[in-house]
């Protein structure tokens, strides 16, 4: 017999099922203990006894399905353990079926990569203590100006996102957006790269962040947006986007031109607690106070992007991993006789001298240090 209770392993695949459909097989490591997981998603395609502990309810079935080989392996819910979603929640189940045409897949790689790409943004999301199962969130609409978007970091899926307005579908349909993060008054586009160069779309990324702007501003107190998270497979992804972005002709479709700030993190542990750094109201900002004294900021008033003069050196910290920052900041600094330093985690300095070079000083800083000071915690989306 498998129990079911709040924040337990089945607990969090059937959470993640419930608003991605299904998750990539190979992306179960994401979980955390991968071969413990595997090991209970392989039992549990066999009938299985799974007991409600917050109920006493039990069902006698198979939960899981695996199918396919290699990268288009898939996890899926059986369809038979279907009625064990209400267990998550009461409209869990419901919504569910909305998501995902009555729990009939499309068989094509497309759709299935796309799925695939939300599923580990959603696992990502989870992890980081960001609320990512959308029966626990308000529905969005655009007839009037609203304030219901929860204050606290939540995730609202493309799926989600598309179904606000027919307008809003048809700007949608052009992008690669897997998502939107909404955290403390700030909204960021989601975007997953996976393990490929990120190409961003010139004016179908334009018009998908006027349409997500449009649905911050009818739900929340939130007016503007320009930043996006970008998940990649490893910090090497970052580098050949960033090589990719060099090459590109017309300077306002850059992805710099269409978000002011691009936060990369690596699908790993290391970028699952850069990620927590996003539930912190003001987080990046805290964390330049932290760093330096206020006469020596540069308050974005600089000729060029850096953040503090301290004895003749240019500093640029790093530590929020802004490959867009860090682009023009490259771009600044090229041709210029300066002295610079940049601030970095230890797991960012080798992608930082392979796009600089010698040209600057490098400082690692320990994460631990910042998630204290910050007062991160790892917040546990399963009290409810």
């Amino acid at each position: 017999m498998y129990q079911f209770r709040a924040g337990n392993q089945l607990y969090c695949i059937l959470s993640i099922l419930s608003v991605a459909g299904e998750v990539p097989y190979r992306s179960v490591k994401l979980l955390g203990n991968e071969r413990v997981h595997k090991k209970l998603i392989m039992n549990l395609t066999e009938t299985q006894v799974i007991k409600n502990m917050h109920t006493g309810d039990t069902m006698t079935c198979r939960v899981f399905t695996v199918s396919g080989k290699g990268k288009a392996k898939t996890l899926r819910i059986y369809k038979g353990a279907l009625p064990i979603l209400r267990w998550l929640h009461p409209n869990a189940l419901e919504t569910y079926l909305d998501l995902f045409w009555n729990h009939k897949f499309p068989g094509d790689d497309a759709h299935r990569e796309r799925n695939h790409r939300v599923a580990e943004s959603v696992i990502m999301c989870m992890r980081a203590g960001i609320e990512m199962r959308s029966y626990y969130l308000p529905d969005l609409q655009i007839q009037k100006r609203t304030n219901q978007i929860p204050c606290e970091a939540n995730l609202y899926v493309a799926k989600q996102l598309k179904k606000v307005g027919e307008m809003e579908l048809n700007k949608t349909m052009f992008t690669r957006m897997v998502g939107a993060v909404f955290s403390h008054g700030t909204g960021y586009a989601l975007y997953n790269t996976r393990n490929a160069i990120m190409k961003w779309s010139g004016m179908g990324e334009f018009k998908t962040l006027h349409s997500l702007q449009e649905i911050a501003r009818m739900n929340s107190e939130i007016r503007t947006i320009h930043a996006a998270i970008l998940f990649g497979q490893s910090e090497e992804i970052a580098l050949a986007t960033l090589i990719e972005s060099d090459k590109t002709q017309r300077m306002e479709f850059r992805f710099d031109s269409i978000y002011q700030h691009i936060y990369f993190i690596p699908m790993n542990e290391m970028g699952i607690r850069q990620l927590r750094f996003f539930t912190v109201p003001d987080w990046n900002e805290k964390v330049l106070e932290l760093l330096f004294v206020p006469e020596d900021r540069s308050y974005n008033q600089g000729m060029f992007e850096y953040d503090a003069l301290v004895d003749g050196i240019y500093v640029f910290s790093f530590l929020d991993f802004d490959i867009a920052r860090l682009v023009r900041f490259r771009e600044a600094i090229l041709n210029k006789d300066m002295k610079c330093e940049v601030l970095c985690f230890a797991y960012q300095l080798l992608f930082l001298q392979t796009y600089l070079g010698k040209k600057v000083t490098y400082k690692t800083l320990d994460m631990n240090l910042i998630e204290t000071e910050l007062c991160v915690e790892r917040r546990n989306l399963f009290e409810r």
